[in-house]
């Protein structure tokens, strides 16, 4: 996994790629060591002094350290054997002495050099996170802010689950009777799962009660305002441009939209049916970029674009996404998604709306994008639906913005543009 990360996959498709030949407590266990291995890398790389090293071996000395670091129930012996086989089947016995002789000075340093980022301060941040990344989040949200969403990014995400096909008393009950624990999402939009008195971890998702009956989807609550938010009139044709996959669709759909969903990346749009069928919603789904839209210009009363981004809201729950992104990722992102703006409103007829949204805490990407929009586009104007979504989580020109280290949850942008002539 960390192999197909550093050529450019994402941790999820690497993690598709690679596990589904392991039964699911190794499939577990893998998927921790990665994600683990890529929030720490900064710390891992500094405590065993990469830059020596051959680098071949990077990889397995992290996976071995951060087992003596952050893995209590892995036992020191295996962390180091195993570690030491690797290397000798990456680069020989030479290598193998070596490995064997960083990771027992790990294990005896345990005590000093704690991974755990509670109470440690800032001097850990660069350590988790790009140094760039950190001191631009320090002049934007100041020292302490930018300390709490480095800790959010830093731990494992929580599940939370939006009713589908059940509703939100039955979902309740019947994690209970498994033996979950439930809570309130914030803001109270969704059910976040949690360990409960016969449950000793909290499964994946399709192994939950309602899965398979298509009782809920797993979005976090940021996403589902998003939706809220959009607040398109029941009845709306809408068409979710970016739509894989399909949970901001099948919220839509529910609150009484008529969706065509359309997603560019043909390998995604199989998961945006299931998501659809499993739900029991009545989507339309289309192989579609929205470039090259199958629609006449001013056709629609509805629009959502949701753009893709440099996904800087949501590093808790994607951690390779910190180390892919660069200076000129948030430009690329944001040049692209000028464009897709600019497609999406030649689709939108008078009266209509369109509600632009991405998973980026960065200006660029947000606010920028629609101010030098709207600067362009004099036929459209902010249209904020009254009472759609909480005032905390409105910007003061009447966006949605929410921010991990604020609000308890992903960080998310969304503007509703109306077209006024």
């Amino acid at each position: 996994m960390l192999d197909a990360v550093r050529g450019g996959a994402t941790l999820q498709g690497a993690r598709d790629g690679a596990l589904a030949n392991l039964v699911e407590r190794d499939r577990r266990l893998a998927y921790e060591l990665a994600a683990g291995v890529l929030r720490r890398r900064g710390q891992l790389d500094r405590m065993l002094e990469l830059a020596t090293a051959n680098p071949r071996l990077h990889d397995v000395l992290r996976l071995g350290a951060y087992q003596l670091r952050a893995l209590a129930r892995v036992p020191a012996y295996a962390a180091v054997s195993t570690s030491v086989e690797l290397a000798r089947e990456v680069a020989g016995e030479k290598a193998a002495r070596y490995v064997n002789q960083a990771l027992r000075k790990v294990a005896r340093d345990a005590l000093k050099d704690s991974l755990t980022v509670a109470g440690s301060g800032m001097r850990d941040a660069g350590g988790t996170h790009p140094a760039w990344l950190v001191a631009r989040w320090r002049r934007r949200f100041g020292e302490a802010e930018t300390e709490r969403l480095v800790a959010w990014n830093d731990t494992k995400p929580s599940v939370t689950l939006q009713p589908a096909r059940w509703s939100s008393d039955t979902l309740r009950t019947r994690l209970r009777d498994a033996g979950f624990g439930v809570e309130d999402a914030p803001f109270g939009v969704g059910i976040r799962v949690l360990r409960g008195s016969h449950a000793s971890r909290i499964p994946p998702p399709a192994q939950l009660p309602g899965c398979a009956e298509g009782g809920f989807v797993v979005q976090d609550p940021a996403h589902a305002l998003v939706c809220r938010y959009a607040a398109f009139p029941p009845g709306t044709m809408v068409y979710d441009a970016c739509a894989a996959p399909g949970g901001k669709s099948v919220a839509l759909e529910r609150a009484g939209a008529r969706l065509l969903a359309g997603d560019g990346r043909r390998e995604r749009v199989g998961r945006l049916v299931e998501t659809a069928r499993r739900a029991g919603v009545a989507i339309q789904v289309a192989v579609a970029d929205l470039l090259a839209a199958p629609f006449r210009c001013e056709a629609l009363a509805g629009v959502l674009v949701d753009a893709p981004c440099s996904a800087t809201g949501t590093m808790a729950r994607h951690p390779d996404a910190r180390w892919r992104v660069t200076q000129r990722t948030i430009a690329r992102a944001a040049a692209r998604q000028r464009t897709l703006l600019a497609a999406a409103a030649a689709l939108v007829r008078p009266g209509g709306l369109l509600v632009y949204a991405t998973c980026s805490l960065e200006p660029e990407e947000n606010n920028d994008i629609v101010t030098e929009f709207l600067a362009r586009h004099p036929q459209f104007a902010r249209v904020p639906a009254a009472g759609a979504v909480p005032a905390d989580l409105l910007t003061p020109a009447g966006d949605f913005q929410s921010l991990p280290q604020r609000h308890g949850m992903d960080g998310a942008y969304a503007a509703r543009l109306g077209r006024v002539h």
